[in-house]
């Protein structure tokens, strides 16, 4: 149990890959704290926690894109806790689908004000707690989109770049202090997100259709691929690791040499100019 004495918040813990995440985390020995905005799935999650064998438990509803909401429970959350050495920012919607200039202006901004700006405000809220312990984890979780256009999905695709970007700045800001902030790409693991693509009909595109068919009939990607790479970065294991992005699916992670991850640039979004391209 790697993570015995870790206390781990995640966010959009409810359902999907969220819970996984959680109690994965739980199994290994982790204090884990859940957070969404439907207070059903948090309990019936809570409950799968203490199942699996986490000392302590906490859960709240909230909007992760809402200030004073996450300010709130992430006052709350460290009153009793004291402390987070593990943040998991898993809470996301995929946002209105269609072509740009069909998509409702405030579906949109919402979609962003989730993924993005919810994201901010958790690392917002915790870094200054990490930084004093002088360790921590910081753990974003990426999506389809991120590094390699998405027709369609505008809001989804440019919030979760601008994560990806987001984990690359934080953690080039936090060099030496100890705290490592990485991503996920989880893969195409079958959540809501796929019933609101075939949902969508035509508006997602018959490349995406064609996509999200094949995925529901191949069952998609086990959620505990990614989960494991969540704990893979949440433990000593992952120590120095910083500011990359690693896809659950099909990256080499269990057998990272970290020291020479750290002395390249790979599993980063760089430019490619004419001169890295090779004949």
């Amino acid at each position: 149990m790697e993570l015995r004495g870790r206390r781990a918040l995640v966010t959009g813990g409810g359902r999907g890959i969220g819970r996984s995440i959680a109690v994965s985390l739980a199994k290994e020995g982790a204090d884990v704290a859940i957070v969404g905005r439907t207070l059903e799935p948090l309990l019936e999650t809570a409950a799968l926690l203490r199942a699996a064998g986490a000392g302590a438990t906490w859960h709240a509803r909230v909007d992760v894109g809402a200030p004073q909401e996450v300010q709130a429970a992430m006052d709350a959350l460290l009153a009793e806790w004291g402390y987070v050495d593990v943040l998991v920012n898993n809470a996301g919607v995929q946002g209105p689908i269609g072509r740009l200039e069909s998509t409702p202006v405030d579906e949109w901004w919402a979609a962003v004000r989730t993924n993005l700006l919810g994201c901010y405000l958790c690392c917002r809220a915790l870094v200054p707690v990490m930084l004093r312990r002088g360790y921590g984890k910081i753990i974003n979780l990426s999506g389809g989109g991120a590094v390699s256009p998405r027709p369609r999905y505008s809001a989804y695709s440019a919030s979760k770049a601008a994560v990806v970007r987001l984990t690359e700045t934080l953690a080039a800001e936090l060099a030496g202090t100890g705290i490592d902030v990485n991503a996920v790409a989880p893969g195409a693991v079958n959540t809501r997100m796929l019933e609101e693509t075939l949902a969508a009909g035509e508006a997602a595109g018959p490349e995406a259709q064609a996509q999200a068919q094949a995925q529901r009939a191949s069952k998609g990607v086990d959620p505990q691929v990614p989960a494991a790479l969540v704990v893979f970065l949440a433990s000593h294991r992952a120590d120095g690791l910083t500011g990359r992005l690693l896809s659950a699916v099909w990256d080499p992670w269990q057998e990272l040499d970290v020291e020479a991850v750290m002395a390249s640039d790979v599993y980063t979004v760089r430019r490619i100019t004419p001169a890295d391209r090779r004949p």
